[in-house]
């Protein structure tokens, strides 16, 4: 079975899906690997180093017509996908609920779609395979470290000859995977941290990584499936976020990291918000994207400055900002998930198996994971298209 690790085209990225030291463990499972030409350069992995470890470098049209299996880290473009031959395998991070009509041009080429996002992160058996949380917690660092270097004072208490500099205020907003390692980056860094979720189990999480946990008085338990938080109703964000906007206006840095999967991030930092905070201050918003993100003046891709003097930070990639970390991470997420379903040399799907069920987006010819289908489907007669 030939296994092909593609060279990623998209505008700044620099990852790689698979790095040289997982080569061989394919090699022992019965796969030839063959790699795009420069596939892993950004990533400060020549093709040597691919070479070295047992891979064969190939053309762009090679490694799209003689392989079985492609790995990459986004889904395909339009062009990509016209490259794809019948039978042919893609794994990557392919958010099929973003874009499910992408899929369905995947399932019209026959190919067996496998998505790394969709992994039941609840399994204990499945998260070496969990690809979201390997890159959150790249971002979830990264992201402290922007706020620290664009910050125009210490993050630790200081005492000088000159005088004592008082330790930052950092919040962070979202306590899942990102949010975790925001917190422990920054009090690493030696400032002061409160953190806040709607799922009130994660106070204990918070709390052992040193955290102040915020309480709201209008505190909503917003826990949905999977371990994700749920969409809050409009009742609940209004009351939410009046209590909020007194702590965000104390905070000299905000970390916001607030995803719900598919759906819009929802606002937590409002217009208002931002112009109560003080000149100087610090946002980064991590859930920025082409869907919005947490902060309402965000500029995907951009750092803006409001009315004020807060610099709002909406970085779209940071886990390509450290892409031989983050393409480490990747490739061991994405070896584990090809090893659960190929064996013997061949790939079998098993669809009892709960990992495989969930992340299988299209097969046969069809796209066979419900959530995508359902997005796929005609409105009622009257209503709006999903």
């Amino acid at each position: 079975m030939r296994v092909g690790v593609v060279r990623e085209i998209a505008p700044e990225e620099r990852r790689v899906a698979l790095v040289p030291d997982a080569v061989q463990k394919l090699r022992e499972a019965k796969m030839t690997v063959l790699v795009e030409r420069g596939a892993g350069a950004a990533a400060s992995f020549p093709d040597q180093l691919y070479v070295d470890a047992g891979a064969r470098i190939v053309t762009t049209a090679a490694i799209y017509s003689t392989t079985d299996i492609l790995l990459r880290i986004h889904r395909p473009t339009p062009a990509e996908v016209e490259l794809l031959h019948e039978g042919q395998v893609v794994i990557g991070l392919l958010a099929p609920l973003l874009d499910p009509r992408a899929m369905l041009a995947l399932a019209h080429r026959n190919v067996t779609a496998i998505s790394l996002d969709a992994i039941p992160r609840t399994l204990s058996r499945s998260q070496g395979m969990d690809a979201l949380s390997s890159q959150a917690n790249v971002g979830g660092y990264k992201a402290v470290l922007i706020a620290a270097n664009a910050f125009g004072r210490y993050f630790p208490l200081l005492t000088t000859p000159a005088g004592t500099a008082k330790p930052a205020n950092v919040l962070v907003l979202g306590v899942g995977v990102a949010g975790l390692q925001a917190i422990a980056t920054a009090r690493r860094l030696g400032a002061m941290v409160k953190a806040y979720d709607v799922r009130s189990d994660t106070k204990e999480q918070a709390e052992s990584l040193g955290a102040q946990f915020v309480t709201l008085k209008s505190a909503i338990e917003a826990t949905g499936q999977g371990g994700y938080a749920r969409a809050l109703t409009a009742e609940e964000q209004a009351a939410q976020q009046s209590e909020l906007n007194g702590i965000i206006a104390n905070s000299d840095i905000v970390i916001t990291t607030a995803q719900v999967p598919g759906r819009r991030p929802p606002v937590l930092v409002t217009k208002a918000a931002v112009e109560g905070m003080k000149t100087g201050s610090i946002i980064v918003d991590m859930a920025a994207s082409e869907l919005g993100g947490n902060c309402e003046l965000s500029r995907p891709g951009k750092v803006v400055a409001s009315a004020n003097g807060v610099e709002i930070h909406a970085p779209l990639n940071l886990p390509s900002s450290m892409p031989t970390g983050a393409s480490i991470f990747y490739s061991r997420n994405i070896s584990n998930l090809l090893l659960n379903v190929v064996s013997d040399g061949a790939i079998h799907l098993d669809f009892d198996d709960e990992v495989t069920a969930a992340t299988v987006i299209t097969n046969g010819g069809k796209v066979v994971q419900p959530a995508t289908l359902k997005l796929l489907q005609p409105a009622p007669k009257g209503g709006a298209q999903a």
